[in-house]
C-alpha cells in the first residue's frame, strides 16, 4: 500500500502546470506594454485585467489543489498538512481581495503575504522526525533546505518589491517553486509502500 493516493499525483501535480499555463495565457492576452519582469502576477488577476477571470480561476483551482493534497498527505505532521491547506485558503482569499488596476492595496498585499510564509514554512512543520524510514520529502533536513530555498525567494520577492527591477520574475520564481513542492513530497510518498 502506499503513504499516499494516486490522486494526490494530479492535485499536487497540476497545481504548478495550471500556475505556469495560466500566467503564459494571460501574459500572452495581456497588452504589449505589460512586462512580466517587472510586473506582478496580481496585474493579471486586478479586477478589470484582460485575464482577470482566468486568473480569478487559476486561483480558485490552485487553491483547491493545495487544500486537497494536504488532505491526501497523511504520513506528514498535522501542523505541516494545517499550513499547507492554509496557503490553499490565502490563494482562495486573493480571489475576494484581487488587486486593484492601478496601486496597491493592503488588504491584497496582507493575504498574499500570509499564503506565502504558510507555503514557505509548511515543508519542515509536516516533517517526520524520528523515522529514518519517512519518505525523503517528509525527511527533517530535506524539509529544512526546501523551506529555507523558499523563504529565500520570497525574500527575494520583497527585496524586488521596493528596488522594481524585476519584481515578477522574482514572484514567479517562489509561486513556482511553492507549488512544485507538494507534488515533490507526493511523489516521495508514492514511492515508499507500507506493510
Amino acid at each position: 500500500m502506499r503513504l499516499a493516493p494516486w490522486w494526490a499525483l494530479l492535485s499536487s501535480g497540476c497545481a504548478p502546470v495550471l500556475l505556469v499555463g495560466s500566467w503564459a495565457i494571460a501574459q500572452a492576452r495581456q497588452a504589449p506594454e505589460y512586462d512580466p519582469a517587472r510586473e506582478t502576477l496580481s496585474v493579471l488577476a486586478a479586477y478589470g485585467a484582460t485575464s482577470y477571470w482566468l486568473m480569478t480561476g487559476m486561483l480558485v483551482v490552485l487553491g483547491s489543489c493545495y487544500v486537497l493534497t494536504a488532505h491526501a498527505l497523511r504520513p506528514a505532521a498535522l501542523a505541516g498538512r494545517v499550513a499547507l491547506a492554509g496557503g490553499g485558503l490565502s490563494a482562495l482569499a486573493l480571489t475576494l481581495v484581487p488587486a486593484p488596476s492601478s496601486g496597491g492595496a493592503l488588504e491584497h498585499g496582507a493575504v498574499a503575504t500570509v499564503g506565502l510564509v504558510l507555503l514557505a514554512v509548511w515543508p519542515p512543520l509536516a516533517a517526520v522526525r524520528g523515522t529514518p524510514s519517512a519518505p525523503w520529502g517528509l525527511r527533517w533536513d530535506v524539509s529544512l533546505a526546501a523551506s529555507a530555498f523558499m523563504g529565500a525567494t520570497a525574500l527575494w520577492f520583497l527585496a524586488e518589491l521596493q528596488v522594481g527591477r524585476a519584481p515578477g520574475v522574482a514572484e514567479r520564481v517562489v509561486t513556482f517553486v511553492q507549488a512544485l513542492w507538494p507534488f515533490l513530497v507526493v511523489v516521495s510518498c508514492r514511492r515508499q509502500r507500507i506493510g
